[in-house]
This record gives structure tokens, sequence and C-alpha cells, in this order.
């Protein structure tokens, strides 16, 4: 950034003198920089900032933020126009510190009936147990609220993906191990989903019941409502599920006797011990 004058209260500074990332041009006398110090600059925006310094005399990030930088690009971004990303000094790898894990996504797919609230409820609690803080962001529950003007039209299932997607990463910035469990019976949805997120921490668990497994369940009486057509657009029904061909976690029945949620989650829980998601 460029600094077109100082407060008239300090003298000139030397082209040679930075003040941490900042560089003051113009004057002739130098300026003792005494660590611990309170300095006022005008920068090119016509702010006024001050700027404090660390015991060593550089400009401290956590008190200052990012004062100075020139965050002044504006970009546009789907339909909003004049943005800018603010950039706070307290960072993801902070915050996974002060809760000593590491900030994922762990999306759980699989038809209706399959368990994936089931899985993703007793995944919870483990964590839980362990003193591992987590979120669920549950299919029906996110369109009591969040996803209400949705329907379940295809672009509109498109975009409840999406906002599910953009939420359970910020969960994964503030530190928390998000735990999705909505059908998402797309590839590119979930592909999409897992691109918002650095490599390795979107988990995909495939839930992998067939079809009659589920149907025998019918813990809403989904099936046979779309089975009447008193439902369109099922997925399994009428309506397409495309099965993960490279899951980071599959959980099987093919019977009606499967394992129980938490021998699943179990699972779930052994993955994330091997990354090292359960530590800082």
């Amino acid at each position: 950034m460029n600094l077109i004058g100082v407060n008239p209260a300090l003298p000139g500074i030397s082209g040679s003198k930075k003040l941490g990332f900042f560089s003051f041009n113009g004057g002739n006398q130098p300026i003792n920089l005494k660590p611990g110090g309170v300095y006022q600059i005008k920068v090119a925006m016509e702010e006024k900032q001050t700027l404090k310094l660390d015991v060593q005399g550089k400009v401290d990030r956590f008190a200052n933020g990012h004062a100075g930088k020139n965050h002044s690009h504006l970009s546009t971004i789907g339909n909003s126009t004049n943005i800018k990303w603010h950039v706070c000094p307290v960072e993801k790898t902070d915050r996974q510190k002060l809760l000593q894990q590491r900030g994922c996504v762990i999306w759980i797919t699989g038809l209706s009936g399959s368990g994936k609230s089931s899985v993703a409820c007793a995944l919870s609690q483990m964590l839980y147990q362990r003193g591992k803080l987590s979120y669920i962001l549950d299919g029906d529950n996110v369109r009591h609220g969040l996803n209400r003007d949705l329907s379940f039209k295809a672009e509109d299932r498109v975009e409840n993906i999406r906002r599910v997607g953009e939420v359970a990463k910020l969960f994964a910035d503030s530190g928390f191990i998000c735990i999705a469990c909505l059908i998402s019976p797309y590839k590119s949805d979930r592909a999409a989903c897992r691109a918002m997120l650095p490599t390795g921490d979107f988990i995909e668990v495939f839930m992998d019941v067939p079809l009659r497994v589920c149907e025998g369940r019918d813990p809403k009486g989904l099936y046979k409502l779309a089975r009447a057509g008193k439902i369109k657009g099922f997925t399994g029904i009428d309506d397409p599920y495309e099965s993960p061909l490279d899951a980071e976690v599959v959980l099987q029945c093919n019977t009606g006797d499967c394992s129980t949620p938490r021998d699943m989650a179990e699972k779930v829980v052994s993955y994330l011990e091997e990354k090292g998601y359960l530590q800082a």
C-alpha cells in the first residue's frame, strides 16, 4: 500500500525505514520505532489507521488485523458485485489448535432409508464423548430453515446441495468436524462440494444399502407414496441415484440384518483417527 503522508505528530521517515510491512517514503529525518508504540498513518484510501507494535517493534498482526494492507480490489462473484474478501488474523490453524482437532466435512450420501441420519447422530455422539466438536447438517433439517424456499425439482435440488456445501465449508473452516447427511444423488453435485474444500478435507461416506432394503424400511412412508405416483422424481424410483466410485468410507448393508449405526460410525471414527483429524 502506498503511503501519501503521516500523522503531523511524526517526523518524516527515510525511504529505507520500514514499519513491519509498511514502507514509508518521503522525509529526511528518521524516526525511532519504539517497541509497543502506537502510530497513525494516512493511506492512499484517505483512512487513518492506528498501528500497534509488538515488543520486537514489528506490527502486531493480532492487535491490528491486516490494517494498512491493500484490500481495495473489488470482485464480482455470481450476481454479487463490488465485494471484497476480508481476511482476519485468527485463521483456521489457530482455531484448530484451540479445539485440538482438524476441521473437515464428512459427507454421508445414500438412498432414503439407508441410515444416513442414524449414522450421523451416532458419529456425532462418539466424537462428543471423545471431546471433539462436531455439527450435523441433516438434509431434512436444513429444509426447515435455510433451504425452506427450495422444492424437490431438479434445479432446486442442485441449489440445496450447493448451499449445504457452502455452509459445511464454513463449519470446517471454523475447525468443526461437520457431518452432512443428504441423499445428494448426483456425482456432479457431490464433486462440486468436494472442490470447495482443501484436498483431503471432504470425506465421502457412502451408505451402500440396496433399494430393496431401504424400501423395506421406508421409515417415512415415502417409497409407498412414490410407488403410488403421489410423489414425483423420488430418488431410486423415478429419479436415479449415482453411487460414488471413490468414497473414502463405504458402509455396506445387503440384508435386513445390518451393523448398528454405532458400529458403522466407529468405522468413520477409525478413518478420522488414521488421517489425523482428531488432533490439531
